[in-house]
């Protein structure tokens, strides 16, 4: 171990959670499920990005969308605020705030954020506002129930507290655009559309509100359907305004506001009989032409001294086309914004009619989705671990339900590897990336296992080709490159996990051609000689070629041939089930022989510099991430389990730095100055290459919680806590957002590595097959609380150390099916 580089009270802190206040402006925390796009909240407790439109939109924003509050205590006077804390610097641009920004209007003094997914929380404070309000924000999340866990929609809980000695009125407004047919801005921030939009109120199936809608343009655009903004208050406490004043410059705004603001009432529509601005018959300037179609829903409440009442909004989208092909690139762009694509429909469109059947789902299933939703948070976060190691695992939980993952009709789960602002990054399920993410494969299985057969069974050829991008479920030619040998051995290996995690052999059944494909593959391209390494060219993830022998790919190909073992077997092939082990006993024989260096695993290559991107000599973070599959897989070791714990501890030794600014190199930067990370690898023992793999001195959090999830299954806790907590240190929220781990753009898959570590600490094996599990805490093993979960059900475990110094321990089941967990030896 290196020096202590944390003090001990922070490294071993308990479960508490971060909060921050409304002046990080880098938080930006997603509402929305599984495969349904999002809606964001900042620190600020203000909605912003809008991503629901089927594609990547980091910067997309609604205008004059915001919720307002209006309180006035019996004998006092009214207060009207917006419901978030007040702007954050830089204010430097051209025109100031626009219009549609609505900047010019009051905000509380400041708010507070804190989060346990999936719920997020914000405290609002202002001197003169006459009751206390709050804000609870959340889209259902429930573990091994993805349906309702892709519901295409948020909750927005305003608590008031009324803590003075006289009555208070209190309405809260929600005001919404319609975003229908929406194609971009124009040079004001004003949305451009397709089509005309239409809002109206509604009341029925258990909601009221408004539903936004659009017409004049076709059902296939990508933003055709429609949204809702709705409440499950009684209907004589609500008023409406379903559109807003179309007047010119800021009539809309300024007639809502004082409108809202006199008496904490909406009327239903607003009519001036006044001569406007002449300018406009010269001028097609959006402000002079008003044309946003913004709908506005308040609710009113009043509270005796000392009550508090809760303000349920509901907004839901419906934006049902999703384009058929991957928006990678700037030709893509193009063809979307010129209408040349085919669409296919998301899965959520196969649950709900339209965004109002979607509010009613959420409004009549309340009580349910909330409660099963908080199960899984309380579970959670009782956990007995620091409090950074249960964001680090629960904030990237994120990821699946962001722009990066979606769901088409016919359920197959997708994903980018990440994405930018309005594009994808690394399309198609990218094999070597998904290697490294555990959570979407231990809280929803069934989307994990379309994965699998999309590769497996629909992908692969008869040769045993295995492109490592998927094209097919858009029924697109396949992706034309040399397979990634990381990432086709590690479907392999992923396979079996889906097994263990599921206890249902269909998915191996299905698969299992697929997997014979994939070792006759291995052993005709990459391991020629039969002795159990790879030694020709393998494609990896560092997106070049690694020559010669490399415990990076031979690690995957032990696992590989350890989980094919396992399924030959099972399959009926005894024959080949012998022949994967002995090949693998051979090859670990021969790779600690030739490549083990006594502290780590080097590249064996004749000469390193005869080729670029080698790694040689290197201490390489990811020389065991065979490894690292394997216990994620349940297969125990698969290499030296000597040598696994020397070369984790070498691993941190060498490749963790203290200070961004000592790590040199030419690549792009994810930690700066004096922050601290692990490197993918470093030279302790010289023998540099030219140009080392592309990548070499960045520092991806991915190949972090690999290296802490190793640290932790070893035994090496305190190095494994370090790696974690320097990782949650940068993602402070004022320096980047806790919610979006970035690498190859926001969001990025690699990052649910985390669920990984979170596992390794709680010691926590399984085997759905058999219906065991077991678990050894690897911190406050004397009083342990901790959260699990498998294939068929998730609950809470606790451990406690008794009077004659043995322990007892408690299973206990919150969902799923009664007799599916039987405790482990």
């Amino acid at each position: 171990m290196k020096h202590l580089i944390y003090p001990t009270e922070e490294l071993f802190c308990d479960n508490e959670q971060k909060k921050y206040p409304g002046t990080a402006g880098c938080v930006d925390f997603l509402l929305g499920g599984i495969g349904t796009g999002n809606v964001s909240l900042g620190a600020r407790g203000n909605l912003t990005t809008w991503q629901i439109f089927n594609q990547p939109g980091q910067l997309n924003r609604m205008p004059y969308t915001f919720f307002s509050i209006w309180a006035k205590p019996e004998h006092g006077k009214a207060v009207a605020r917006v419901l978030e804390s007040r702007l954050n610097p830089p204010f430097a641009k051209s025109q100031g705030f626009f219009r549609n920004e609505m900047a010019g209007l009051p905000r509380f003094d400041s708010a507070e954020m804190g989060s346990e997914y999936p719920f997020v929380n914000f405290k609002f404070t202002d001197d003169q506002m006459p009751v206390q309000v709050s804000l609870e924000a959340f889209t259902p999340f429930i573990p091994l129930n993805a349906d309702d866990s892709g519901i295409p929609g948020a909750y927005l809980q305003y608590k008031v507290k009324n803590p003075g000695r006289e009555k208070v009125e209190v309405s809260i407004a929600g005001s919404m655009n319609n975003a229908v047919g929406f194609e971009g801005y124009n040079n004001f921030s004003f949305m451009q559309h397709a089509g005309e939009r239409v809002n109206r109120y509604r009341d029925d199936n258990g909601v009221r509100g408004i539903t936004y809608t659009g017409s004049g343009f076709s059902d296939q655009h990508i933003t055709w359907g429609d949204m809702a903004l709705t409440t499950t208050a009684p209907a004589e406490n609500i008023t409406a305004k379903p559109v807003w004043y179309q007047g010119q410059w800021t009539d809309g705004g300024e007639d809502f506001w004082q409108d809202f603001s006199s008496d904490g009432r909406l009327d239903e529509a607003s009519i001036y009989e006044q001569v406007g601005s002449t300018w406009a018959e010269n001028s097609d300037f959006s402000f002079l032409h008003f044309t946003d179609k913004i709908g506005s829903l308040s609710v009113t409440h009043s509270l005796e001294p000392g009550e508090e009442k809760t303000f349920t909004f509901i907004l839901t989208w419906y934006f049902p086309n999703r384009p058929k092909m991957w928006i990678e690139l700037d030709k893509d762009r193009a063809d979307i914004n010129a209408g040349n694509y085919q669409v296919t429909k998301n899965y959520y469109a196969t649950l709900f009619a339209d965004a109002w059947e979607a509010a009613a789902y959420l409004g009549n299933e309340k009580e349910r989705l909330y409660r099963e939703s908080k199960a899984f948070s309380n579970a959670f976060f009782s956990t007995t671990l620091p409090g950074y190691v249960l964001e680090a695992a629960a904030d990237n939980i994120t990821v699946m339900r962001s722009p990066t993952c979606f769901r088409i009709e016919n359920g197959d789960f997708l994903g980018w590897e990440g994405v930018d602002n309005d594009l994808g990054c690394g399309p198609g399920n990218c094999t070597h990336v998904w290697n490294y993410a555990q959570s979407v494969a231990v809280l929803f299985p069934e989307l994990e296992r379309t994965m699998r057969r999309i590769e497996l069974a629909d992908e692969i050829r008869e040769d045993g080709y295995m492109p490592f991008r998927a094209y097919t479920p858009f029924d697109l030619p396949q992706w034309e490159m040399t397979p990634s040998a990381d990432g086709q051995l590690g479907s392999v290996v992923r396979l079996y996990r889906e097994w263990v995690i599921s206890g249902d052999d269909a998915i191996v059944r299905e698969c299992w051609p697929g997997v014979e494909k994939t070792m006759r593959y291995a052993e005709q391209i990459w391991d020629r000689d039969g002795d159990g390494l790879l030694e020709e060219p393998q494609h990896v993830t560092y997106d070049t070629e690694l020559y010669g022998i490399s415990s990076m790919t031979g690690s995957i190909y032990f696992a590989a041939l350890a989980a094919a073992a396992e399924m030959a077997e099972h399959m009926g092939h005894a024959g080949d089930a012998e022949k994967y082990r002995e090949l693998a006993q051979n090859g670990r024989r021969k790779l600690d022989e030739i490549s083990w260096n006594g502290e780590f695993y080097e590249q064996i290559v004749d000469d390193v510099n005869a080729y670029r991107y080698q790694y040689g000599k290197g201490c390489l973070s990811d020389q065991l991430l065979g490894q690292f599959m394997a216990f994620n897989a349940q297969l125990g070791y698969v290499m030296s389990e000597e040598h696994v714990k020397k070369a984790a501890a070498s691993i941190f030794k060498y490749n963790f730095v203290e200070r961004a600014k000592e790590n040199v190199h030419a690549e792009r930067a994810f930690i700066l100055n004096d922050e601290k990370g692990l490197t993918p690898c470093t030279w302790p023992n010289g023998g540099r290459p030219v140009f080392p793999f592309v990548y070499y001195g960045e520092v991806w959090t991915g190949i972090e919680y690999e290296a802490a999830a190793l640290l932790a299954r070893t035994g090496q806790v305190e190095e494994a806590l370090t790696i974690v907590k320097a990782i949650r240190d940068r993602h402070d929220g004022f320096k980047r957002n806790p919610f979006s781990e970035n690498e190859s753009g926001y969001y990025y898959t690699r990052a649910m590595a985390s669920w990984s570590v979170y596992e390794a600490l709680l010691g926590y094996e399984y085997d759905m097959r058999s219906n065991r599990q077991t678990f050894a805490p690897r911190l406050h093993a004397d009083d342990f609380t901790g959260f699990w979960c498998n294939g068929k059900a998730w609950g809470i475990f606790r451990q406690k150390k008794t009077q004659d110094g043995g322990l007892t321990q408690e299973v206990e089941v919150l969902y799923g099916g009664e007799g599916t967990v039987k405790r482990g030896k």
